[in-house]
């Protein structure tokens, strides 16, 4: 990393620090040169800023100049007095109060040579950095993060698409998800987002705390590369998991990243099962899991994710049955756990469709005949029954009618369907037949 002090012993350039003497280890990226008397819609952060001081006149002009370094973030200034008859006292001043380091270039040499020379020692750093970081090439996340933070300057994470923190050198300013949302809309941020290289569904990106100069963007990407190595090599967990490990059964509809998602949801756990856009896995359920899985989805290419939940302990086949339910559900992302779930209706999400339509035939054919032809609705007349516990009472409070027309209503329903609609086997078997088209 090329410093204000590094660029202090550059052979013949005989930089003199004239303010800041206690800042000269801040980390310099370009160099800008300007004789404007506000440069501050032009500078980034960590610039030299090289002036010939043309823009000042009197004292209090060198306050917007230095300001605007100060607001931009500039690592020095380097200034020449050789038409104003040396460094005004007003210039340095204004360097001490808003803490910039100020750097007197001798009269007789050219910017032309400043310009280069810089510009040299910011490419070999930059090949040395490159260098530097590539040699931790086979060191862990965290590693490979600490280095390219010391060679940037800068705090660096990476973050799963899910919205959750891999590794970071700092706490991330802003929450990850934002961060996520952003880059997915393509959004500008007051971080710099670089994608890791990687054929995962879920990606991961490098979020680097502040604006990049051409050459510390070009070892984000290097940092980008090796972190996507690093990520292909991470081995699964290859046991079961003890405690409260849960099954989860997801779908990314229309598309084969259902079980990068699983791995990247559940970084613990253990893949069971993929069938390309149905994975099965078991281990521990975040509690952020929903907000995770909604982070991701404009990431990916499936229109909708689902995700079945079982209970610890459960067999696998729940957090399937509550899959089923969850793509009867609307909504982009439909995550439904077993526990939620009425015990019939994981028997009837398991059910394949043509069974289930088999049992509404079977069991309510005659009664969704009777309605067609007579322009009745019995069938809902019976749910309402058998939902009310089968009192004649309470459902004929809630469908507004005289009890006595809600018995011969049921007792009508009961001749149609062959069944005794007091019995409890005839009530499960039809309010079951009732339930099988949501």
């Amino acid at each position: 990393m090329t410093t204000v002090k590094t660029l202090l012993g550059l052979p013949g350039l005989r930089l003199r620090p004239l303010a800041g003497a206690d800042l000269l280890d801040r980390p310099v990226t370009r160099i800008y040169v300007t004789e404007l008397p506000d440069p501050g819609r032009y500078l980034s952060a960590g610039e030299l800023v090289l002036s010939g001081l043309l823009w000042w006149r009197r004292p209090g002009d060198a306050e917007p100049f230095v300001a605007a370094l100060a607001r931009a973030g500039a690592a020095a200034l380097a200034a020449s007095g050789a038409d104003s008859g040396g460094i005004p006292a007003d210039v340095t001043d204004a360097c001490e109060r808003h803490r910039i380091p100020l750097l007197e270039v001798p009269t007789d040499l050219s910017f032309s040579v400043i310009t280069e020379q810089v510009v040299l020692a910011l490419a070999a750093a930059s090949e040395s950095a490159r260098k530097r970081l590539q040699a931790a090439a086979d060191a862990p996340v965290e590693t490979l993060l600490e280095r390219a933070s010391a060679e940037l300057g800068l705090p660096c994470w990476v973050l799963s698409g899910l919205g959750r923190v891999v590794a970071g050198t700092a706490p991330l300013p802003v929450a990850a998800a934002d961060v996520i949302r952003r880059h997915a809309a393509k959004e500008a941020g007051s971080l710099t987002v670089v994608p890791v290289e990687g054929r995962h569904a879920v990606p991961w990106l490098i979020a680097v705390g502040g604006p990049l100069s051409t050459a510390q963007a070009e070892l984000a990407e290097e940092l980008a590369g090796l972190v996507g190595v690093t990520r292909a090599r991470a081995a699964a967990p290859e046991a079961e998991l003890p405690g409260e490990a849960r099954v989860v059964a997801l779908r990314t509809e229309g598309s084969d990243e259902s079980a990068d998602v699983l791995r990247e949801l559940l970084p613990d756990g253990v893949l069971l099962e993929s069938t390309g856009d149905t994975s099965y896995a078991t281990g521990h359920w975040p509690a952020s899991a929903v907000t995770d899985l909604s982070t991701v989805e404009p990431l990916l290419r499936a229109p909708r994710i689902l995700c079945g939940v079982g209970e610890p302990g459960e067999a696998r086949e729940v957090a399937g049955y509550a899959l089923a339910v969850a793509a009867r559900r609307a909504g982009r992302v439909v995550v439904v756990p077993a526990a939620e779930v009425d015990p019939h209706r994981l028997l009837l999400a398991g059910a394949p469709d043509g069974l289930r339509a088999a049992l509404r035939q079977r069991v309510l054919g005659p009664l969704l005949a009777y309605d067609a032809e007579q322009h009745t609705d019995l069938v809902h007349t019976v749910r309402v029954f058998l939902e009310c516990s089968g009192s004649p009472t309470r459902a004929a409070k809630a469908l507004h009618v005289h009890v006595n027309t809600l018995r011969y209503r049921i007792g009508r329903a009961g001749e149609l369907l062959g069944a005794d609609l007091t019995e409890f086997t005839d009530q499960l078997d039809v309010y079951l037949a009732l339930r099988t088209e949501e």
